[in-house]
């Protein structure tokens, strides 16, 4: 196994599933940067948390390659991997895990459906989409006086552009919504076995359905949409793509192509709606203010907390060794709150200089297809929403949070009527990352 590092202090506190880092990770990622790089037994990775080691992890693929990206945080009961496999359930290197020579035309394909011009016409149906939300919502809210702005808001749009984005119809939103969230669980969560089993159905059901919808594309490949692209793409060697590989880039990316959208919306407006007068701005409709939040939120709150490597051969990050095959964990949302970074990093500053230099859509050659669109979509809804509710406050400082290694978010973002006028700050000096 790995060494501790060279001080002999291996990182036994670090618990990134303890209710207090889920509640708030910053005071803890504060001390990681302390030790920049260390070994973390319970997860068995080398954690890394310095902005500038954070980089060298993403961009220098040579050395530190993604396949580990999609492995199972917690290891899988046998009970589980029997259900899996009855499923047909696998996930061969593709997008987010693949390091061979497939993915820059596996890349490209996708990357097709998500260019800024698709981004910029698909956008009418975003903001038509939350403005039919928020009609729920303001029903809610003459009924009982109180809403969710995540099931309202958050949940069901970004799944439905992203489904019109690719082509794909006749889904059933919700469920892949159930599937989505027991995916992510089984995978980055911290589940016992009993619990695995469950979310083991549900993942395996999500893998044969998208398997049945591969399948019949491939019987009528001229289909127009991803399915369609993806049993006409070929391989480097010219052979057709394999049912289970298109199965596996459908996989990842109906997932983490709307969920980590949803969960992004859910925290702009968890921290905006937190600062009445930047609300009060907001509803004025202060031009570009929304993107400057969304930004803030990304550096600050970014809902991709983590995302795992494992090294090709013997490296040094920070004056540590790390041996070949070392599992790394890079620490997306610390490196956003690094104070080599930005000055005042705990201050939630909308507009700042340098706004983008964080890395919550990771960098390199995995970087994020749909960081444009997620931008886009987190920005409607912070528009529309202080649009149609300028008067409604925050009734829930704590929300339950989703508390997974590599994503973080608020359950829900509950608001209701004001009651006697509250204070509240715009974004200037304030206590540390509030």
């Amino acid at each position: 196994p790995p060494t501790p590092t060279p001080a002999g202090c291996p990182l036994a506190d670090y618990d990134p599933f303890s209710p207090a880092f889920v509640a708030d990770p910053h005071p803890a990622l504060d001390e990681l940067r302390r030790q920049p790089v260390a070994y973390h037994p319970a997860t068995g990775c080398w954690v890394v948390s310095r902005h500038r080691d954070v980089r060298t992890v993403l961009t220098d693929a040579g050395t530190f390659a993604p396949d580990n990206a999609l492995h199972a945080v917690t290891p899988l009961s046998v009970p589980a991997l029997r259900v899996l496999a009855e499923h047909g359930f696998s996930l061969p290197p593709t997008l987010a895990n693949n390091g061979t020579a497939t993915h820059p035309g596996l890349r490209r394909l996708v990357a097709a459906h998500f260019t800024s011009g698709r981004v910029r016409a698909i956008t009418p149906l975003a903001r038509s989409l939350v403005r039919a939300g928020l009609r729920e919502a303001t029903a809610d809210l003459a009924d009982t006086g109180t809403t969710d702005l995540a099931a309202r808001v958050a949940a069901d749009p970004p799944a439905r552009v992203l489904l019109s984005l690719l082509g794909m119809r006749d889904v059933d939103v919700r469920l892949l919504k159930r599937w989505s969230r027991a995916s992510l669980e089984l995978f980055w969560g911290n589940p016992g076995p009993d619990r695995q089993r469950g979310l083991a159905e549900e993942a395996g059901g999500f893998h044969r359905w998208l398997t049945g919808r591969v399948s019949g594309t491939a019987a009528s490949p001229g289909e127009a949409g991803l399915l369609g692209d993806l049993v006409r793409h070929r391989l480097p060697d010219g052979r057709p793509l394999g049912v289970e590989e298109a199965v596996g880039v459908c996989y990842f990316l109906l997932i983490a192509g709307q969920e980590t959208t949803s969960q992004l919306v859910n925290a702009a407006l968890h921290r905006v709606l937190g600062r009445p007068a930047l609300w009060r701005r907001l509803a004025g409709g202060e031009p570009g203010l929304a993107a400057q939040c969304v930004e803030e939120v990304l550096r600050l709150d970014t809902p991709v907390l983590t995302w795992r490597r494992v090294t090709t051969r013997p490296t040094v990050l920070s004056g540590v060794e790390l041996p070949a095959g070392a599992a790394v964990l890079a620490q997306l949302l610390g490196a956003g709150s690094d104070p080599e970074l930005v000055a005042d990093p705990g201050r939630f500053r909308p507009g700042r200089p340098n706004a983008r230099r964080h890395l919550a859509f990771g960098l390199g050659r995995h970087v994020c297809l749909g960081a444009g669109l997620a931008r886009v979509e987190a920005e409607i809804a912070l528009e529309e929403t202080a649009r149609a509710l300028p008067t409604v406050v925050r009734t829930e400082e704590r929300p339950p949070m989703l508390g997974l290694l590599s994503f973080r978010a608020p359950a829900r973002v509950l608001v209701g009527h004001p009651g006697p006028v509250r204070g509240g700050d715009d974004g200037g000096p304030s206590t540390r990352h509030g």
